[in-house]
């Protein structure tokens, strides 16, 4: 039986995208791979605190050692300790989140690089980060053995600022959970509506980390001189705190949107249905993405799209959202106005966006994912 091991460390630790993308497509594999022997790896974990694993042939690796300092060991010091110390001896070692521990010379290694926002889009790194990355990320691609890429955009930037040739990259989609679809429950709506401080509003909904880079500010402008020319929108932005916040906040304050603003944190994965289904769009106007998926959550839920026109955003968008220049706020605003007030429109959209979903399944990316390792493994 081949042992693979996957680092399941940001599907514990992080509730954001990778978060997700770590969970999703594990769950997945267990359905799509009964025969390999998975190991999980967790840094900075114990059995009592982790669930059941997601298969039979899946089992916990864990070590009490965190993430920070295996990242200290591994990419500061470089001490060549093995991932092996912690999984066992493996055939196949996946890292999910940007960065490739040692590995002894018999194991294969598969990389997942989501994007490369720390170079495309540097002002809208967190410094400490970006230094980090900047170290770290470029070594974890030359020493894999093979790249995934989520889309064909990071593909792209891979190819053009590591000179990462094509053949060692593979895309996979993410895709959308069957959990996001419409709400048509009243009650759950007026419920969820009410919980995160929306209750009887006209909202914009955003999805994502509250950092630079997601131009938050910029949506924020439109919005307010929407509402100065009698819109009564509102703007709620479903996402934790990340860094570089202060340009936002003072946004707010610039243009009196402080009650109009909605700033709901972290939203769990059980809400944010109703939410996407009580919005009126959702604004993703980002100024780069590796992927982006509030854009297909958002189209399951049938709700309308407004999306940045750059990075991965137009290809995961397809044809069933409104493109705009995230950088231009007249083209923000002419966007939201159309889809508040096009009801034609607005129809077209979401159901284009039931279309363009079905092109994204975690199950399908599962098996592509198995077939890599297939064809990983038999070289």
């Amino acid at each position: 039986m081949r042992r693979i091991a996957l680092d399941y460390t940001p599907a514990i630790e992080q509730r954001g995208g990778i978060g997700r993308y770590a969970r999703e497509l594990t769950a997945a594999l267990a359905q799509a791979d009964s025969t390999s022997n998975y190991r999980l790896f967790v840094a900075g974990a114990s059995l009592p605190r982790l669930p059941q694993p997601p298969g039979d042939n899946f089992e916990w690796r864990p070590t009490a050692v965190s993430a920070k300092w295996l990242a200290r060991l591994w990419h500061r010091a470089r001490v060549p300790l093995p991932v092996e110390t912690f999984t066992g001896p493996v055939d196949l070692f996946h890292a999910t989140d940007f960065v490739l521990p040692p590995t002894l010379a018999r194991a294969r290694s598969l990389l997942t690089v989501h994007d490369l926002s720390f170079l495309r889009a540097p002002e809208a790194a967190s410094p400490p980060l970006k230094a980090y990355l900047d170290a770290v990320v470029p070594r974890s691609v030359a020493a894999a053995d093979h790249i995934l890429a989520d889309s064909d955009a990071t593909k792209a930037d891979l190819v053009d600022l590591y000179d990462t040739p094509e053949e060692r990259i593979t895309v996979l989609y993410s895709g959308v959970h069957r959990r996001f679809q419409r709400v048509e429950d009243e009650h759950e709506l007026e419920r969820i509506r009410a919980k995160h401080g929306l209750a009887g509003i006209d909202y914009i909904l955003s999805v994502g980390t509250v950092q630079p880079r997601k131009n938050y500010s910029r949506v924020i402008e439109a919005l307010a001189r929407l509402r100065g020319a009698g819109y009564e929108l509102h703007y709620a932005i479903a996402g934790g705190h990340g860094w570089l916040e202060d340009e936002m906040v003072r946004t707010i304050h610039r243009h009196g949107m402080g009650d109009f603003v909605h700033l709901l944190g972290f939203v769990e994965d059980r809400d944010l249905p109703a939410l996407y289904t009580g919005a009126r769009m959702l604004a993703m106007a980002s100024l780069y993405e590796g992927f982006g998926l509030p854009i297909l959550e958002a189209m399951a839920c049938g709700a309308p799209v407004i999306a940045g026109n750059l990075s991965s955003l137009p290809e995961v968008a397809g044809h069933a959202a409104l493109l705009v220049d995230p950088f231009d706020a007249d083209a923000i605003v002419e966007a939201i106005l159309l889809l508040h007030s096009d009801s034609a429109r607005r129809l077209k959209l979401i159901e284009a966006g039931y279309e363009q979903i079905r092109a994204f399944s975690w199950e399908r990316a599962a098996i592509q994912l198995k077939s890599i390792y297939d064809q990983m493994l038999e070289r």
